[in-house]
């Protein structure tokens, strides 16, 4: 796919997903907001891939490689996951190999076992072009109903990071025998880097409790998002050898007890802390030109506090080093949803922003949306004249009708409400769909179409007149 396929795409999609958007004014740049794919079970990871496709795991247990021109979406890979991913653990980080074109590989952690105890496996799969293959395990730890970690990032010298949560038991984190409340390093082989900081060891950096976050920044940073016990999430840069003190030690060093630990093991505190915990998530390094004022920030995914609250997208602007958080800002938060993981398409700009849903750790359905500087993006874009809607009138009130591209005509489709429960189904059979709403509840729904190339999904409301 290049690059003008992939922007006139975008413009398509958008186009299709209602007569008019919301939009959202940052500063001197307005975003439009869209509805990329609704449906799918607790999006975990979302990350753009050298073949330009949106992939997500999915903590239910699967992968979905998601094409951004159309909103088209299939299921490459599929597994059997702890407790069938209903809480913490199951399908988690994900990277692909750097060399793309001559090694399509992708790396997967996910935890796999009965009830709430198994392992967690980082695993290697090959890409056939329409499904993740023989799976190759790297590395295996003890997983746990808490505290799993784990993102995965690349680093330019094509070593991987992993994190690996505590899995409830905060002493191991201290101790050099266990692989658990550590960020790990490896050879893409699974190997272990001769150069790490501990001899013969996998262990990069101690004394993390359950870091969920990892983004390389400027200058080849690397940060880290880590969640707190009640207090002190933190946003940490990640160094070699590195101690970050837990359990002894919660955000900065500022108790007697915590200052003595912190000067006999060197530990390393936090760039920023958030007391009472935010639960932080997913972080990306942010300096597109498309939106100016995130420009050299990461942006924070912010899942909330268990009571329902702090949802948010956090942008936390760095000083030109990158050493320092100079400011933060605040945005989404009127979703009242939790926010896993966030990624960015190379080309528009564009924001991509996983929801989770309402409660802890998560429920469904849940959405993925995109935020867009159309401006930005028209500028290098060719607009097609004219696109239809895919659900009109949206809101509606008695009737909705949907209209795609005539390649479609002929699939299946079901209509879900919001609570999972399926509404209507069936199979078109003339363009465009109309469908009877008079005496659907109030509320939100969306529809999914089955068809040749995967699966398609639009969201839409069912409202009444006063």
């Amino acid at each position: 796919m290049n690059l003008k396929s992939v922007l006139i795409g975008v413009f398509g999609l958008a186009s299709m997903a209602a007569t008019s958007q919301t939009t959202w004014e940052i500063g001197n740049t307005t975003l439009t907001e869209y509805d990329l794919v609704t449906g799918m079970q607790i999006p975990w990871e979302i990350l753009w891939g050298p073949d330009d496709h949106l992939w997500m795991t999915s903590r239910k247990g699967e992968v979905l490689r998601i094409d951004p021109t159309t909103g088209d979406y299939t299921t490459v890979l599929e597994k059997n996951v702890m407790n069938g991913g209903n809480g913490e653990p199951g399908m988690l980080g994900m990277v692909m190999h750097p060399d793309w074109e001559t090694t399509p590989k992708v790396y997967l952690v996910y935890c796999a076992g009965s009830s709430w105890s198994g392992q967690e496996y980082l695993s290697v799969f090959d890409w056939n072009g329409t499904e993740l293959t023989n799976e190759e395990y790297l590395l295996t730890l003890d997983a746990g109903g808490i505290h799993n970690g784990s993102r995965l990032l690349l680093l330019p010298d094509n070593t991987l990071l992993m994190t690996a949560g505590d899995v409830g038991a905060s002493s191991l984190s201290q101790s050099m025998n266990s692989l658990q409340g550590k960020t790990l390093r490896l050879n893409l082989d699974g190997s272990i880097p001769e150069d790490n900081p501990f001899p013969d060891s996998y262990i990069y950096t101690l004394g993390n409790r359950n870091s969920q976050g990892l983004a390389l920044g400027p200058n080849d940073i690397i940060y880290a998002s880590e969640h707190g016990q009640n207090s002190n999430d933190e946003f940490n840069i990640v160094e070699a050898g590195g101690n970050y003190g837990w359990p002894q030690v919660e955000g900065f060093c500022n108790t007697t007890a915590e200052l003595e630990f912190c000067e006999e093991n060197n530990v390393i505190e936090p760039l920023k802390a958030w007391t009472p915990c935010i639960a932080v998530n997913g972080i990306e390094y942010y300096n597109h030109e498309a939106i100016p004022e995130w420009q050299n920030s990461i942006l924070l995914s912010v899942l909330g506090g268990l009571g329902g609250q702090y949802e948010r997208l956090s942008v936390l602007h760095l000083s030109e080093d990158g050493f320092s958080v100079t400011s933060e800002d605040q945005y989404f938060s009127s979703f009242n949803q939790r926010i896993r993981d966030v990624a960015v398409n190379p080309y528009t700009g564009s924001v991509y922003v996983a929801f989770n849903g309402t409660s802890y750790p998560g429920s469904g359905p849940n959405i993925i949306k995109e935020f867009r500087n159309e401006a930005f993006a028209s500028a290098v874009a060719e607009i097609p004249a004219q696109l239809k809607p895919l659900a009109f009138p949206n809101p509606c009130t008695d009737r909705i009708q949907f209209e795609w591209e005539n390649d479609l005509a002929g699939v299946e489709y079901t209509v879900y409400a919001f609570s999972g429960e399926s509404i209507a189904q069936g199979q078109v059979l003339n363009q465009p769909l109309v469908l009877e709403t008079g005496d659907w509840s109030v509320g939100s729904y969306f529809i999914v179409l089955s068809h040749s190339e995967g699966e398609r999904s639009a969201t839409f409301q069912v409202a009444r007149g006063e």
